[in-house]
């Protein structure tokens, strides 16, 4: 058998799950060999959206992104370097609207195709995705909705349902 090289993976966090307002406040990967990256991005002007109940899922306030947050374009610009040519997400609707939020306010294009997990696993592995995952956040023991611990998550979920680890194994 040989050995699957990991693929880069993305995650958002955002202001809400509104899909016309909303807009990402923190984008964090995961890189094949499982180096993370995470930015906070400030706000664009015309961002507005909050939602408390978004807040108390991710625990960032609009106030640490007004103090915190990086530029938006520097983000995209960054996200453009590091990243190689395709990432996966595992909520493609909502991370492809968010990346395209981000890449327009910075009136950028992205140099990296989104794509979905699912579109590189087999049936068995999307069948064993959801129960793998609640065993790698045990033994992980991270914060989840934050956006590179969800992105190690994500890198560590594929490694186990690629390898065939049966999930009550992980611990």
């Amino acid at each position: 058998m040989t050995k699957l090289t990991p693929p880069a993976f993305i995650d958002f966090e955002a202001s809400s799950l509104d899909l016309v307002a909303s807009y990402p406040i923190e984008v964090g990967v995961c890189l094949p060999g499982g180096d993370l990256a995470s930015w906070l991005i400030e706000p664009h002007i015309l961002w507005r959206e909050w939602s408390e109940s978004a807040q108390r899922i991710h625990g960032i306030e609009r106030q640490q992104l007004l103090d915190e947050g990086q530029d938006l374009t520097r983000v995209a610009r960054d996200l453009n370097e590091l990243l190689p040519q395709t990432v996966y997400c595992d909520a493609w609707t909502f991370d492809s609207f968010w990346l395209h939020r981000l890449y327009k306010a910075a009136r950028m294009k992205p140099d990296f195709q989104l794509e979905s997990v699912s579109a590189i696993l087999t049936p068995s592995q999307v069948d064993n995705w959801a129960a793998t995952r609640a065993r790698v956040i045990q033994s992980l023991s991270v914060d989840t909705h934050r956006a590179a611990n969800d992105a190690l998550i994500l890198h560590e979920t594929w490694k186990a349902v690629v390898a065939g680890t049966p999930a009550e194994n992980l611990l």
